[in-house]
């Protein structure tokens, strides 16, 4: 379980750590929208294959478990995001 926990999923049954987990994934995606709009956002979480994330579109890398902010500073990688953004 500590894996899990390190990869940002909560551990079955622990109501805390899923609402964190649901807070970030909300702000992550409020950035996603003022980067790119909402339209296009969706486009690049599904279409975007970022190398920094194993080789995987950012729907993919959240599916798969890897911690929101990887994936966030994944994206601001790829993108080349101002510091102010990231």
């Amino acid at each position: 379980m500590a894996g899990s926990a390190a990869r940002g999923v909560p551990a079955p049954g622990d109501r805390a750590a899923g609402s964190l987990a649901r807070v970030r994934l909300t702000a992550f995606w409020e950035r996603m929208h003022a980067q790119f709009g909402e339209a296009y956002a969706a486009s690049v979480a599904q279409d975007y294959v970022i190398a920094v994330l194993g080789d995987r579109t950012v729907n993919q890398a959240l599916a798969d478990g890897v911690a929101v902010v990887t994936v966030w500073r994944g994206v601001c990688e790829a993108f080349e995001f101002p510091e102010r953004v990231r």
